[in-house]
């Protein structure tokens, strides 16, 4: 059987003064916490699909078992270094999948996977999530990434970024300043060097930047949809 699209979402632990401070900036950093946490919750409850498996990619490493989130859901370190970093270990092929029947490292996961510790300084915390900060090796699964702070985003959006990369290597998804909302990456297709290096993120440049660290790859091009960086954004 083939295997499940997988898709990786980015969340960050919503408290004050950490997430979303741009925001926080105009409308309080309390405030801006509580959005974080009721939008990444509606976001879970409408991008659930038997069509894809859905992981969530935890910072900083130490909330990876924080019952913020469903804990039915896998759950990965994001791991150290800047933004490019994070995203392509979680692309290159050996993010999480690790269901609550294999808790012992070692033991084999679903499709022949090994499940070990979480790479990138990550650990699975005492009375948290079973399911939380191991790792398997997904193989040729395809698989998109995104982040939580979109709120348009919803299931037809990601089932139309999957179907792009049935005749295309990778997939990004434009936001209107210049950036994207969604990577992804075909079945088998492994990042090439480079990827996500040198990229200027939070500038106009940042999807340009992520577009020439592609070489190689046939880059389709998926839904427009923006983020929520300021007050005016809540209003969209």
């Amino acid at each position: 059987m083939a295997a499940r699209p997988l898709l990786i979402i980015m969340v960050k632990e919503p408290r004050a003064g950490r997430v979303k401070t741009r925001l926080g900036r105009e409308i309080g950093m309390v405030a801006a916490a509580w959005w974080m946490r009721h939008q990444v919750a509606r976001l879970l409850r409408r991008l659930r699909d038997p069509r894809w498996e859905i992981v969530l990619a935890v910072a900083p490493d130490r909330a990876v078992g924080s019952g913020v989130w469903p804990r039915d859901l896998a759950r990965v370190a994001q791991g150290l270094g800047d933004l490019g970093d994070r995203m392509g270990r979680l692309l290159g092929r050996n993010t999480v999948k690790a269901p609550p029947e294999r808790r012992d490292e070692g033991r084999a996961g679903p499709r022949g996977g090994a499940i070990a510790p979480p790479r990138g300084g990550g650990s699975a915390r005492p009375g948290g999530s079973r399911r939380a900060g191991r790792t398997l090796y997904v193989g040729p699964s395809p698989v998109c990434l995104i982040g939580s702070d979109i709120p348009g985003i919803n299931r037809g959006h990601i089932a139309r970024a999957f179907a792009r990369l049935g005749g295309h290597d990778a997939v990004i998804g434009p936001a209107p300043d210049g950036g994207y909302w969604l990577i992804g990456l075909g079945p088998g297709v492994m990042p090439p060097a480079g990827f996500l290096r040198d990229v200027r993120w939070s500038t106009a440049e940042a999807r340009a930047d992520t577009l020439r660290s592609m070489t190689g790859l046939r880059v389709a091009m998926t839904d427009t949809l923006a983020d929520v960086d300021t007050a005016a954004d809540l209003q969209r």
